[in-house]
């Protein structure tokens, strides 16, 4: 019964990743007539394509790049059962911490926004599909530790 409920938690955490990266994240109303309602995705791509090539690396490393290869890594560890962990196995919990970087990064977006007075910000679907996927995926491996055929 545990397998079902940690690959039923893993199908959700990989579907609320899938919109979390193409939903809006947040909408910004500036002059009661202009809206913008980008999506993760499309952040990056603006950032690269306004020549903020650093920027648009690291965001898209730790935004995109990175929850995906967690939740890679957190299939491929319950598949592998008790054998050797992977590498991503190993370098994972390592680097945890970072999950909810850029959901807090919107957060305080929003709020410069807010209190600035230049534009209203009002979080969107997506950023609350990618903040429960990164709370999942940092569940999973606890759940993964009392279940012995999806722990190392």
């Amino acid at each position: 019964m545990r397998r079902l409920i940690w690959f039923s938690l893993y199908a959700v955490a990989c579907v609320f990743l899938a919109l979390g990266l193409t939903l809006p994240i947040i909408r910004f109303d500036r002059l009661y007539f202009f809206r913008e309602t980008p999506s993760l995705v499309e952040l990056v791509s603006a950032l690269w394509g306004q020549g903020d090539v650093a920027l648009s690396l690291i965001v898209g490393l730790f935004s995109i790049v990175f929850p995906v290869a967690k939740l890679m890594a957190l299939g491929a560890q319950a598949f592998r059962g008790n054998r050797q962990p992977g590498f991503f196995a190993r370098v994972m919990p390592h680097l945890a911490k970072w999950s909810m970087m850029d959901v807090m990064l919107v957060a305080l977006v929003v709020f410069a926004a807010k209190t600035s007075g230049l534009a209203q910000a009002v979080t969107q679907p997506g950023l609350w599909f990618y903040a429960a996927s990164a709370i999942i995926a940092g569940i999973l491996p606890q759940l993964a530790r009392r279940e012995p055929s999806l722990s190392r």
